[in-house]
């Protein structure tokens, strides 16, 4: 069974959420302030939170702050629909997905269940082992684990799908709907933007200089691809 922490300051959405999360199995936990969602995740044993980004005494993008200081649990944020600017920011604080409220429940479904399969992946189980090297970034399959010239790198499990399939192929130019459809496994509305915040995201954590990457290069109207990290 899998544990769903929900947070978000309207009761009624909680309420919703909560009920069609538990008709599929899931054990849910309720918050009503980012605060408490940090409280409730540090005690129980949670496998994905669904978090509002407009909330008192602390919002979703500080939460997501805090939260990613301790943790890699998938985070799908709630969002209104005129609150763009905050779903970028929210991704780019490492955030790996969003819904836009009122949310359609399939759709709703279908996102947890896509981050729960890939945060379970990274966790264990009967996954494809190896070990990929690009220049200085090596990733190991087996133990989940990333390191830039030999020293440790904490990613989000999007970001570490991200790079596991550029590292996979490299040199190979994947498109941001490509990009997309791999690794959140839907429909590419909105790829680019979102594809281009974990991008920047994945770079800042593997690159000496992330405005002038060795390793993931964008090629200009086509994508992105992985490179030995010879020069920019």
């Amino acid at each position: 069974m899998y544990n769903i922490l929900i947070c978000d300051d309207e009761k009624d959405i909680v309420s919703a959420l909560k009920i069609y999360l538990e008709a599929e199995g899931y054990r849910t936990f309720e918050a009503y302030t980012g605060r408490e969602a940090l409280e409730i995740r540090r005690r129980e044993d949670i496998h994905l939170v669904l978090m509002d980004i407009m909330m008192p005494e602390m919002d979703g993008i500080s939460a997501m702050v805090e939260l990613r200081k301790e943790s890699n649990v998938p985070v799908i944020l709630l969002t209104a629909k005129g609150e763009d600017t905050d779903k970028i920011l929210g991704l780019n604080v490492g955030a790996d997905d969003y819904i836009t409220k009122p949310f359609n429940p399939v759709e709703m479904l279908a996102r947890v269940r896509s981050q729960l399969r890939r945060y379970m992946q990274l966790g264990g189980g009967a996954v494809k082992s190896g070990l990929l090297q690009v220049g200085g970034v090596a990733l190991d399959d087996r133990s989940k684990e990333v390191t830039v010239d030999g020293e440790p790198v904490r990613l989000t499990p999007t970001e570490y799908e991200i790079l596991k399939l550029l590292m996979e192929h490299p040199g190979e130019v994947f498109s941001p709907k490509t990009l997309f459809r791999k690794v959140w496994a839907d429909e590419p509305f909105g790829a680019e933007s979102t594809v281009a915040v974990h991008i920047r995201h994945l770079r800042e954590k593997i690159e000496i200089n992330p405005a002038e990457p060795r390793y993931i290069k964008a090629v200009w109207g086509q994508g992105y691809k992985m490179e030995g990290g010879k020069g920019a």
